[in-house]
């Protein structure tokens, strides 16, 4: 294989070519960001955490193809993944993900020392998820945490302690993983209900679809209690009325439970996440 070809293996098993997962690992990011400085972040801590998301999601990647490796070959979505399908070893894979998160950890050494701690924390997290499948009933909510640890660290990195409302912020962020993952889950139920891999898609059952809608609710509820201490704006809720009217939306592009239609839902969560954001940056503007 050649190089240009090889590079382009590690390109599609770090899910460069499907940028999704680096959108919905920012959003909540950049909502701490804005809301740890009052709508006046730290240009250099926000560049050093957008890499980082960028970094961190991609060493994700690596290690969920990592670990799913034998699962893989035997779901029709996934079946042609790099490691799946044998084009990169998982030496191979090791090796980059250890690279990956070597930069990430690099580039947050100008930061707080606590930022330091919640990133080995962060580590655990991004290389365990892909194994909660094998014994969570809900691996979902797992992910909402690794996926919104940028939450805790962005207010460590600018107060230099991680106050209760990074916390709640942290659980809105687990509530809108449950929800979107789901959607997501329920593309593949067929699939992992025969391999035995466990998601909430399968856990909630006939419940799915109400289980959903909880969790969007959930969401919005904990992002306008955390606007509320912080007396932001009405533009702030008009970009959560905005989220919510896309989570009906979605909610009636998955009422079929139609794969196509579910995978669609999921891809569009970015838009969510993005209207939050519109709301909180032009509250503070």
């Amino acid at each position: 294989m050649t190089l240009a070809k090889r590079l382009t293996q590690y390109e599609k098993l770090m899910r460069l070519d499907k940028p999704i997962g680096i959108l919905l690992l920012l959003w909540p990011t950049l909502w701490a960001q804005w809301l740890a400085s009052h709508g006046r972040p730290d240009w250099l801590i926000l560049w050093i955490f957008a890499i980082g998301v960028v970094l961190m999601r991609s060493a994700g990647c690596v290690m969920n193809d990592y670990a799913d490796r034998d699962f893989d070959p035997h779901v029709a979505r996934t079946r042609d993944r790099p490691l799946a399908a044998g084009r990169v070893s998982g030496r191979e894979a090791l090796l980059l993900a250890a690279g990956l998160s070597l930069l990430a950890f690099l580039l947050i050494l100008p930061l707080d020392p606590l930022v330091w701690k919640l990133s080995v924390v962060a580590l655990f997290l991004a290389a365990s998820y892909p194994f909660t499948k094998r014994f969570f009933a809900i691996p979902q909510a797992y992910l909402g945490i690794a996926f919104g640890f940028g939450i805790p660290m962005s207010y460590a990195a600018l107060w230099g302690e991680v106050p209760l409302e990074a916390w709640l912020l942290l659980l809105a962020n687990v509530f809108w993983a449950v929800a979107y993952d789901t959607e997501y889950a329920m593309v593949d139920r067929a699939d992992d209900l025969k391999i035995g891999i466990k998601t909430s898609a399968i856990t909630f059952g006939r419940f799915d679809l109400a289980a959903i809608a909880l969790c969007y609710a959930a969401t919005l509820a904990l992002l306008a209690w955390v606007g509320g201490q912080h007396g932001i704006g009405w533009p702030f809720y008009a970009g959560l009325a905005g989220a919510a009217a896309i989570a009906v939306y979605h909610m009636r592009l998955i009422r079929d439970r139609e794969p196509r239609a579910c995978f669609r839902a999921f891809l569009h969560n970015t838009w969510f996440g993005a209207a939050v954001f519109a709301g909180l940056a032009a509250s503070y503007l």
